[in-house]
């Protein structure tokens, strides 16, 4: 496959990902607002933006972190490279690019998603963007069927499959952390009736409460901690997600004489994972072992692109 194919493929796959997680982000943070009864000018809203990485951009051009100017940010800021409106127009543009590689289905699922997203750009209430972010977030389960099922299991589909689950792995790390931020300013014991219900939104937020509840009795910090984490069956947990991304990064490397320099980044991630307990996170900082985690996780994407899809590394 050229590597402007898998390129696009990759990052189309990535980029719906990741407008589908900021949906997510956005949502979770507005039921837990309503469930705790807080304003809307709560400082709740800061969290959503450091948690994405984008703080120090967001505050050169925001004075206040509000529900306004974040809600912005997030979703229709063309000059943040990872805003929803930022993210479906990338994603289009790849898949653009890639039609005949694609099933018209996915194409025309991206398409209409990328033209409404432009017909709501003007709005700026939460209340009013209630039905939008479903919508975004609807696309993503369309996307995950169409790809599992109209598309052959060949190099498409493991690229396709490997951004995704790269992209979820990185985006659940980062809603784990969100609660790290809210905690901060009240420094309050830990596990309060008020934490379980910020929990309980986290849970929902990745589709993950009915699940949850199959295994653990009560909803608390650090049985979380480990079902988003450590868990081997829940589709959607970092371990799951990166096990996934692995799988389809071995289907790629063949039946090469030594492991590519992204199989040996991606195991020593694994690794860094499997080798680790919540209650040792815990105790050494959540937020101090997610950013690790982050760091880590940037080096396998930056080896898939030296590997994959850098055209000088291929000459």
């Amino acid at each position: 496959m050229l590597s402007r194919v898998a390129n696009s493929i990759y990052w189309m796959s990535r980029y719906l990902e990741r407008a589908d997680n900021v949906a997510r982000f956005i949502t979770v943070n507005t039921h837990l607002m309503l469930d705790l009864s807080l304003d809307k000018d709560s400082t709740q809203w800061y969290p959503l933006i450091a948690t994405s990485g984008d703080d120090e951009d967001f505050s050169k051009r925001y004075s206040v972190a509000d529900e306004k100017s974040v809600v912005k940010f997030l979703t229709f800021d063309l000059k943040n490279p990872n805003s929803i409106i930022s993210s479906i127009y990338l994603a289009r543009e790849n898949a653009r690019t890639v039609r005949e590689i694609i099933p018209v289905e996915m194409w025309e699922m991206i398409n209409e998603l990328y033209h409404l997203t432009q017909a709501q750009s003007r709005k700026r209430s939460i209340a009013d963007l209630q039905d939008y972010y479903e919508f975004v977030r609807r696309c993503g389960y369309i996307f995950t069927g169409l790809k599992n099922n109209t598309m052959s299991r060949d190099q498409s589909w493991q690229f396709a499959h490997l951004g995704q689950m790269l992209e979820r792995a990185d985006k659940t790390a980062r809603l784990i952390d969100v609660k790290y931020f809210l905690l901060l300013p009240r420094g309050q014991v830990i596990d309060s009736p008020y934490d379980t219900v910020q929990w309980g939104a986290v849970l929902k937020s990745v589709d993950a409460l009915e699940m949850y509840r199959q295994q653990y009795h009560s909803i608390n910090y650090r049985d979380v901690t480990e079902f988003l984490l450590f868990s081997t069956a829940f589709p959607r947990s970092v371990s799951f997600t990166l096990e996934s991304a692995a799988f389809s990064l071995g289907l790629l490397c063949g039946n090469a004489d030594a492991p590519s320099l992204a199989m040996q980044e991606m195991k020593t991630l694994i690794g860094s994972i499997q080798g680790s307990k919540a209650d040792d996170i815990i105790a050494s900082g959540l937020h101090e072992f997610i950013d690790v985690f982050q760091y880590n996780l940037n080096l396998v994407d930056t080896a898939i692109f030296e590997n994959y899809f850098d055209p000088e590394a291929k000459a």
